[in-house]
Order: C-alpha cells, then structure tokens, then sequence
C-alpha cells in the first residue's frame, strides 16, 4: 500500500499527542489549583475552538486544493503556540494558550482524513488499518506518561506535549499530497446536503455520542485517582480501552462490507450506554471497569469509521473537505465543548453519577439513529 508508513506515523504522533493530553491534562490543571469548574471550562475550549476552526480549514481547503500546505501550516502554528505553557499558571492565560494552540491543531485531523481517503484510493475501505496506528501511539503514551508520572513531577507532562507537537511538524514534511485536487466546488453545494434529514440526524447523534463522553474525558482519570488507582494503572485502563478500539478497526473494513453504516452506528450507540452505565455503578471494581474500557470499541472505535465513511459516501469527493470537517466541528466539537463544560459544572455535586447523564445522551442519540437513519440505504 504506498505511503502506508508515512500516513501511519502522522496518526501515531498525533493520537500519541492526544493519549498525552486526554487521560492527563486534567490532573496537571488539578495540580495547578484549578477546581472543578475551571477543569472542566478548560477541558472544553480545545474542543470549542474545534466548532469553527475545521469549518474554516476544510472551506479554505476546498476552495484552493492546498490541503497539505494547510497540514503543515496548522502543526507548525499549534507547536509554536503551545510553547508559553510552560509560564502560565492562571485560568484565563491557560484559556487563551489552549484556545490559540487548539485553533491550528484542529486544522490538521479532517483535512488529514482527507488526504488519507484519496491516498488509500480503491482500497479505502482500508482506512482503518492505516488509523489503528493512531490507537497504538495513543496507547505507548498514555502507558508510558503514566509510568514516568508514577515516578517524576507531573510538570513534565507540557514538555512531553511540545515534543510531541514538534515531532508530528516533521512528519508532516514527507506527507503524500492525496493525489489532484478539486479546488472551487460547486456553490451551495454543502448547503443542500445541509438540508437532508439523514445528514442533520448524522450530525445531531454525533453531537450527542460525543457531548456523552464529556464526564470520561474531563474527570475520568481524577476519578480513578480519587478511588485509589495509581496514575500508571489509570493509563492502562485508558490503553485497554484503545487497545479494544485497535482490535475493532482491524475487522471493521468486513464489518462495513457485511453491515450497512447506520446500523453499525446504532449498534455502536446502545454499547455506549452500557459502557457509561457501568461506570457510575460499579465504583472501583476492576472486574467491571475493565469491560467498560472494551466498550471503547464500540463508543469510539466503530462509531468513528463508519461516520468517516459514512460522511465520505454523502458529502462526496468535491465536499469531502467541509464534510469531515463538518463532522469533526459539529460532532467532536460542539458535542465534546458541551460534553466538558457541563460536567466541571455537575461533577462537583454528582460525582460518578455524571455518567448516568451521559448514558441518558448516548440513548437519546441512538433513537435519533435509530428513527433517521437505519432504515435508509447507507
């Protein structure tokens, strides 16, 4: 498969990036002083930012066939922008650094799915064993950090992350260009796909999939550490959980040949809400917790390839931009923002028991699916 290794590598250090800041960031800003609230604010402005910057990206993207030279630009601003971190100490000069970092660095991942698609070409359908790369750098750094966190300051933790970002610019050099663009896409044309049902339905139960991971991305390493775990068995439970997303994108090229898409994202749903049930009942007890982490698979791992392609088959090669992009503001961003800021406001008072709200959502997403979608060809 050409440029297998070079697409491969841009996910392991960007997903490596993320198993850096996900599981760990929010016990950086605990350390800092932050409360509860203010944790959860800023958990959320990466992902508020991530509302418009794709839109923009994948819109500029589209109109000039610069997409890689966008990649490239996004990752070198995100790097050079994070580098104060190391001075701030205060909630709204944090905002602002994580607000600023997050502007350029959410320019990278749609348009990179891009590039991916048009790589890969007939073999698309492959994609996910090109993004399961991504799923092993975010397991080595989470297992990793974890481990080095057990025995060193967690003040490392931002020169991991600037390292991280420096790296993944350098891998966007030997990056394949996707192939020929199709700059200046018909007008309107992301408008009128706007206005179908199927695709507002899409949309709404991203939105909602992802604002019910709000608690486990926000608190769910504090609540592991409040119960007793070492910061290096937190990160196993995160590596466990992405590891079983690993075991998922290695079948789903079958799943998605046997299975039409809907029904794959419903099915993906409903495994959610088990998985967020389990949680807020079951305390410490590993013996639950570790298939709660499986669950990953399905709330993540299975949702996510068949929305790329579900997205890809609907917005088609002239959108395909604004489409992901779409898809990531509107599902990753918005649902995730909300997701966060909403449980630094409840967490406080209900602890684990967010996770009953966070059940709740995933339902109400998989009804969404369930009376829009699955019964339409996909």
């Amino acid at each position: 498969m050409p440029f297998y290794w070079r697409l491969s590598g841009f996910y392991f250090l960007y997903f490596g990036l993320l198993g850096t800041l996900v599981p760990y960031w929010s016990l950086y800003l605990k350390d800092l002083g932050f409360s509860p609230l203010a944790i959860g604010v800023l958990m959320a402005v990466p992902q508020i930012t991530k509302i418009g910057a794709p839109n923009l990206w994948g819109w500029l993207a589209d109109r000039t066939g610069a997409r890689l030279r966008i990649i490239r630009l996004g990752n070198l601003a995100a790097a050079l922008a994070f580098l104060p971190v190391f001075w701030v100490d205060q909630v709204w000069s944090m905002a602002i650094l994580l607000a600023t970092f997050s502007f350029f660095w959410n320019a990278v991942l749609a348009q990179f799915e891009v590039i991916t698609l048009r790589t890969l070409g007939d073999q698309a359908h492959r994609y996910s064993h090109v993004r399961l790369w991504g799923s092993l750098g975010f397991i080595g750094a989470v297992l990793l950090v974890g481990w080095a966190l057990d025995h060193l300051p967690i003040d490392l933790l931002p020169w991991v992350m600037s390292a991280l970002l420096w790296l993944l610019w350098l891998t966007t050099q030997s990056l394949p260009s996707g192939g020929a663009e199709q700059p200046r896409p018909r007008p309107g044309g992301v408008r009128a796909l706007l206005r179908r049902r199927d695709v507002q339905a899409f949309i709404l139960a991203s939105f909602l999939m992802q604002a019910s991971h709000g608690p486990y991305y926000t608190f769910y390493s504090i609540h592991l550490e409040d119960l007793g775990f070492r910061k290096f068995t937190v990160g196993v439970l995160w590596a466990l959980g992405v590891a079983a997303e690993v075991g998922i994108f290695l079948i789903m090229h079958r799943l998605m040949r046997r299975f039409a898409l809907a029904r794959v994202l419903f099915v993906s749903l409903l495994l959610a809400v088990v998985r967020w049930l389990i949680i807020a009942l079951c305390g410490a007890d590993l013996w639950w917790l570790v298939p709660a982490q499986l669950l990953h698979a399905a709330s993540y791992g299975s949702f996510h390839a068949a929305s790329i392609a579900w997205v890809q088959d609907t917005f088609g090669e002239a959108h395909a931009g604004q489409g992901q992009a779409l898809y990531s503001s509107l599902g990753y961003g918005a649902g995730w923002a909300l997701g966060a800021g909403l449980s630094g406001l409840y967490w406080a008072r209900w602890g684990a028991d967010s996770f009953l709200v966070a059940a709740a959502t995933a339902a109400v997403a998989a009804l969404v699916v369930w009376r829009r979608l699955l019964n339409r060809r996909c």
